[in-house]
Parts: structure tokens; sequence; C-alpha cells
């Protein structure tokens, strides 16, 4: 199975931007796992800008792009490395490639973009994908990493997209202000009253929110691309759900 496995900001690092060096460790074992059974993987991560702001110590997330830019050219960096040495821990070679909105929208780069994944999934090369915030603008950027990781899953023909985030999946209502929301299995399809549980902006370091995943959803569905929400706090659910065991929230394509 093809795999695009899409990992937030509020997964990767702590709230003060530093990086949750145990959970991302958790996360690079079992994907090598999933790797070593037979999957293909493909990592959609987050996490450049909140790293950098860490790093260069800002108190909070800028607001101006000049300094947004910054922080994701110095955090990038340290992403990469992260990554390359907990894969190669585990035998596993990956690849970064950073892409704008414009890269889908011209066809010539978006066909580049296609090439070249397929050759690195042929190479057995494990492809680390990440908006180019240093020089994305309000123009050319796809704007949060739920829908470029849809955009890039339904470009490949990938048969499952997992969006790892800071909640469980889908629920009735906000589980942080209503006690008696309740989790939603399973989405068969997604009527307005489905779309209508969207909240707002995710966490202070990221740009997600569960209207982003929702959209992911869409753009899935419409391809024949099954999505899946999980909590990215505990890596091993994605065991669980390689394991057919119900957990998160999955949102099956249009038959």
């Amino acid at each position: 199975m093809r795999i695009v496995v899409k990992v937030g900001t509020s997964t990767l690092a702590h709230h003060t931007g530093h990086l949750n060096i145990r959970r991302v460790e958790a996360l690079c074992r079992v994907l090598s796992d999933l790797k070593n059974s037979g999957h293909e993987i493909i990592l959609v991560s987050s996490g450049a800008i909140g790293m950098g702001i860490g790093k260069l110590s800002l108190k909070e997330r800028p607001q101006d792009i000049p300094t947004k830019q910054a922080a994701a050219a110095v955090g990038q960096c340290e992403l990469m490395y992260t990554y390359d040495k907990l894969f190669q821990e585990y035998n596993h070679t990956v690849a970064q490639i950073l892409l704008t909105g414009s890269d889908f929208r011209h066809d010539d780069r978006f066909e580049n973009f296609r090439n070249t994944m397929t050759r690195l999934l042929e190479l057995d090369v494990l492809p680390i994908i990440n908006e180019n915030d240093t020089i994305a603008t309000e123009e050319i950027k796809v704007g949060d990493n739920d829908t470029l990781s849809a955009i890039v899953a339904t470009s490949i023909g990938a048969e499952m997209l997992i969006l790892l985030s800071d909640i469980d999946g889908l629920y009735t209502a906000d589980p942080h202000k209503d006690p008696n929301a309740k989790l939603i299995d399973v989405v068969d399809k997604l009527t307005p009253e489905i779309m209508a549980l969207a909240g707002g902006v995710g966490s202070s370091l990221g740009t997600g929110g569960m209207k982003t995943k929702l959209h992911a959803a869409e753009l899935c569905a419409q391809a024949g691309c099954e999505m899946v929400i999980l909590n990215g706090e505990d890596p091993s659910l994605l065991y669980d759900l390689f394991d057919g065991k119900k957990v998160g929230t999955r949102f099956f394509p249009k038959g």
C-alpha cells in the first residue's frame, strides 16, 4: 500500500517550539517498521517554522512574512537533520522535497514532481515533503500541510492519507468545550452536517485545524483515497490502524 502520512507541528514540537524528541523517535521507528513490512511511505512534515521559532528563541509565532521565512529556513535544517539521523538508524534513506502551490499549477513542474516521486519510491527512498515556507507567499503557497498532503496523496495515487494530529479524530462537538462530544469512528459521506463540525485554526505553532482536515478529506474522497485522522501523541496507533482496530476517524472515498 502507498501511504502518505502527515504530521503536524503540534505533534513534532513542544509548546516551546523545541523538538519533542521522544515522540519523533517513536514516529520514525513505527514508520520504518511499516516500510519494512512492504508499504511505501511518504511523509509530509510540518514543523519548520515551529522549530525555527524554538531555535531562534522567539516568544511567539511571528506575524510578518520575513521573520516567518527566516524561522522556516532555520527550522528546516534541524527538521531534516533529525529525520535523516533517526531514519538512518533503521537503514532507510530519506529525501527532502519542498513545494509551493505553483508547483502543482504548472504542468511541467507538476510532472517533474510526479516523476521524481515515482523514481524515489522505486529506489526505496522515504520522501519527506514540506511547503517551501522560505520562499512561499500568499500568491503561491498551498497554505497548510493538511491540504498539501491531500494534494500529494491524490497526485501520486496513494491508497491512504493519514493525518497525525493533536486530537483523536472528528467529534460530534468540540471535545475541549463539550464533555458529551463523541468520537465519530467512520465517515462514509461528507455531508453538510459533517462539514459543519469543523472548528477554527489549530495550535499556536501550527496553521491547521479540523476545517483543513475536512477539506483534505474532500480532496481524497474525490480521488478514491481513504483518509484517517489519528492522534499523533501515540505513533503506535498506526500499528492498531493496520491491525484493523477501531482508532481515529476513517473517511472512506466515494464508491
